[in-house]
């Protein structure tokens, strides 16, 4: 796979990136007064900027208290060996899974913890049984930590307290 070209991140297009990381729905009218730059001109840099793969996806937050029912769980996975053959086997089971909404390998202890959302606590139970049943993943041991609320949101990473590289 090829690696995606490098641009230089300047204070514009560091402007562009803190902004649409926080307002991904900006007009690009909008960004291009925020950073200074006409329409035609901030176009063209968040083309680039998406195209180098400086950012790649667009979401929206919903208020799943508001729209569904549903159970937000963070799921500790523990491999019976951190072999790069069990690693890849549960990588590809998890990425399969759209209940798994992101999945971080962790070092000391636990191999992987995963932010996961079922419609109820049976499928949950499920999800896991079906990836501890599954003698090619090599699970030795899962933990559920069901969230019992959710104070604060994931309003986007703290890119102003962040050093930027060069």
């Amino acid at each position: 796979m090829a690696e995606n070209p490098t641009i230089k991140l300047d204070a514009i297009n560091k402007k562009i990136l803190a902004t649409v990381h926080l307002h991904a729905d900006i007009s690009n009218q909008e960004l291009a007064e925020q950073v200074g730059l006409s329409p035609s001109a901030c176009f063209q840099r968040t083309k680039a900027l998406r195209e180098a793969g400086y950012y790649f996806n667009f979401h929206t937050e919903m208020d799943l208290d508001r729209i569904c029912e549903h159970v937000l769980a963070y799921v500790e996975v523990t491999l019976e060996s951190n072999s790069a053959v069990h690693r890849k086997a549960f990588e590809v089971a998890v990425n399969d899974i759209p209940e798994f909404m992101d999945c971080l390998r962790l070092n000391d202890g636990t191999d992987y913890i995963s932010f996961t959302c079922c419609p109820n606590v049976q499928a949950l139970n499920t999800l896991c049984d079906q990836l501890s049943g599954d003698p090619a993943l090599g699970v030795k041991s899962i933990k559920t930590r069901m969230i019992m609320e959710r104070t604060k949101w994931y309003l986007g990473y703290p890119l102003e307290k962040l050093r930027w590289l060069d």
